[in-house]
C-alpha cells in the first residue's frame, strides 16, 4: 500500500475496471503502428481447432479407453459438454469485447485491474509451460516418423533435455523457430499456413478412421460401460483437457475482418468439430480393438497400435506420426500466437512493458513481443525437462474459464446496454454451471497442481505489486477514471 493511502482507497484501486468502450476503441492500436484486420471466419474457426486439435488425441485414449471401456465415445460428449458451457460464455464476451486479450481483457472490464492481471499472469503460464511441452513432444513424434519412414532417428543427446539422457532438445527449437518465422511474416501468412495444417491432421485423423472402420467389430463394443457411470466421468476428466485451446479465437479479436459476427461464431464452430472428430476416433479405435487391449499398448501408441493391429503394416503407423508431427507444429503455432496477443493486451494497458506492443508498420505484427516469447519457449523447451509442471497448467486454464463465465453475469447486470451479437443461452444457469464445472475440476486437480500454482500467483502478485500497479494507465488516468468513462 502507498504510503498515506487510505485502506478503503486502496481496495478500491485493486478493483478498478476499465471501461469496455474504452477497451474496444483502443483494439488494433499499439505503439508504432495498427495490427492488421485480416482474418476471415474460417481462418479464425482453424485458429482454434489448431490449437486444440494436438497431442491429446493421438494419447488420451490410451489412458481413458482402460477408465470408461466402449464408452469413452461418451465421455469425450461429457467432456465436450462441460467445455461447451464455458464456451458459450466466452462466445457472449468475444462478440462484445472483440479484442486480443481474451479473459483478461474480460476479467479487466467485469471484475478490476487485479483480478485481471492474476488471469494474464496464469495464461502466461498456461501458454508457456504448455507450448514447451507440445514442443519437447515433438520430436519424439519426428523420430517416430523418421524410423518408419527412413529407418533412423535422430541422437538422444541432440533430442531430449538434460535429465532425460540429452543435452538440449535440438527438434523442439525448431518447431518453436518455424512458428516464430510464420508468426514474423504476418497474421494472414501465419493463418494461412495453420489452415493447410490443420486439414491436414484432420485428413490423418480420417485416414486413421476409414482404416479402423474396416476392422470394427460389434462384439468389440460390449460391454458397452463396464465401470459404469463413474467410469465415463472419470474419462471425462481425463479428455476434457484435450478440448483445452478452443479460446484461442478470442486471442485474435483485432485482427478478425467482422470480429462481433465471427468471434462467437468461430469458438462454438471449433468445440463442434473438434468433438465430432474425437467421437469418430473414438468409436473407430473401441471397434477395431478390444478395449481391455487398450491398458497394454501405452497410452502414446494407442493409436498406432490400432493401426498395426488392423492393417499388419507399419506405413499406415507412420503416416499417423507425420500426422501427430504437423498437430504439433500447428498447436505451437496456435498458441505462440495467442500469447503474444495477450501481451499485447497487457502492455498497452501499462502491466507489462511497454515492448511488448510495438507494432511494426513494415509487418503489422509485433515483431520484439513475438521474438522474446519464442526465445523464452524454446529455451525452456531445450533444455528443461517439464515433467509434471504440464499438469499445472491446467488449473491456470479452468481458473481464466471460470472468471470469463463471471464476467457474463457482472456484464450483464452492469451494461445491460451493451450491444451483443451473441448471448448465451439460458442466462443465467449456463455462466453459473460454466463456474461450478470449472471449480469442480479446480478442487480435483492433485496437491503439487495446487503447490505450483500458489506458488506462480505468489510471484504474479510481487510483479504486479512492483511495476504493473505502478506502470498502469488506468491508474495513471490515461485509460478513464477508475469506475467512470474514458476521458481521452
Amino acid at each position: 500500500m502507498t504510503p498515506g493511502t487510505a485502506p478503503g482507497a486502496f481496495a478500491r484501486s485493486l478493483l478498478r475496471t476499465k471501461p469496455v468502450d474504452l477497451i474496444v476503441a483502443e483494439g488494433g492500436h499499439g505503439e508504432g503502428g495498427e495490427l492488421k484486420r485480416t482474418m476471415s471466419l474460417l481462418q479464425l474457426t482453424l485458429f482454434s481447432v489448431g490449437a486444440t486439435l494436438g497431442t491429446g488425441i493421438f494419447v488420451v485414449l490410451g489412458e481413458a479407453v482402460p477408465l470408461a471401456g466402449p464408452a469413452v465415445v461418451l465421455s469425450f460428449v461429457l467432456a465436450a459438454v462441460t467445455a461447451l458451457f464455458s464456451a458459450l460464455s466466452y462466445a457472449e464476451l468475444a462478440g462484445t469485447i472483440p479484442v486480443s486479450g481474451s479473459s483478461y481483457s474480460y476479467a479487466y472490464a467485469t471484475l478490476g485491474e487485479l483480478v485481471a492481471w492474476v488471469c494474464g499472469w496464469c495464461l502466461l503460464l498456461e501458454y508457456a509451460v504448455s507450448v514447451s511441452a507440445v514442443a519437447v513432444g515433438w520430436g519424439s513424434y519426428l523420430n517416430a516418423f523418421l524410423d518408419g519412414a527412413a529407418g533412423f532417428t535422430i541422437p538422444a543427446q541432440i533430442s531430449n533435455p538434460p535429465g532425460e539422457g540429452g543435452l538440449v532438445n535440438v527438434p523442439a527449437m525448431i518447431v518453436v523457430l518455424f512458428a516464430t518465422a510464420l508468426l514474423l511474416r504476418g497474421t494472414s501468412e501465419s493463418a494461412a499456413a495453420n489452415t493447410v495444417m490443420v486439414f491436414l491432421k484432420i485428413g490423418v485423423l480420417l485416414f486413421f478412421c476409414a482404416i479402423a472402420f474396416t476392422a470394427f467389430r460389434a462384439g468389440n463394443m460390449a460391454p458397452f460401460a463396464p465401470m459404469g457411470w463413474a467410469g465415463i466421468s472419470a474419462a471425462g476428466s481425463k479428455v476434457f483437457f484435450s478440448y483445452i485451446g478452443f479460446d484461442a479465437a478470442s486471442t485474435a479479436g483485432e485482427e478478425a475482418r467482422n470480429p462481433r459476427r465471427d468471434l462467437p461464431l468461430a469458438i462454438i464452430l471449433s468445440l463442434a468439430i473438434v468433438t465430432a472428430v474425437y467421437v469418430l476416433v473414438g468409436l473407430a479405435a473401441v471397434g477395431a480393438m478390444h478395449w481391455t487391449r487398450f491398458s497394454l499398448s501405452g497410452s502414446e501408441a494407442s493409436l498406432a497400435q490400432v493401426l498395426d493391429s488392423v492393417s499388419g503394416r507399419t506405413w499406415p503407423s507412420v503416416v499417423l506420426s507425420l500426422g501427430a508431427v504437423i498437430a504439433i507444429a500447428s498447436v505451437v503455432l496456435t498458441v505462440m500466437y495467442g500469447q503474444t496477443r495477450i501481451l499485447f493486451a497487457m502492455s498497452r494497458d501499462g502491466l507489462v512493458p511497454h515492448v511488448f506492443q510495438k507494432v511494426s508498420p513494415r509487418r503489422r505484427v509485433p515483431v520484439a513481443n513475438t521474438v522474446i516469447v519464442a526465445a523464452f519457449i524454446a529455451v525452456l523447451a531445450a533444455v528443461v525437462p517439464l515433467g509434471r509442471l504440464v499438469d499445472a497448467t491446467s488449473i491456470g486454464t479452468l481458473f481464466a474459464f471460470a472468471l470469463v463465465s463471471v464476467g457474463v453475469i457482472v456484464l450483464r447486470r452492469t451494461r445491460p446496454e451493451l450491444p451483443r451479437s451473441f448471448r448465451a443461452p439460458l442466462y443465467p444457469v449456463t455462466p453459473l454451471l460454466g463456474v461450478a464445472l470449472c471449480v469442480y475440476l479446480m478442487v480435483g486437480l492433485g496437491g503439487v497442481t495446487w503447490t505450483v500454482f500458489a506458488i506462480w500467483t505468489a510471484v504474479g502478485l510481487a510483479a504486479y505489486f512492483l511495476y504493473g500497479r505502478r506502470h498502469s494507465r488506468l491508474a495513471a488516468g490515461t485509460g478513464g477514471p477508475i469506475g467512470g468513462s474514458p476521458h481521452e
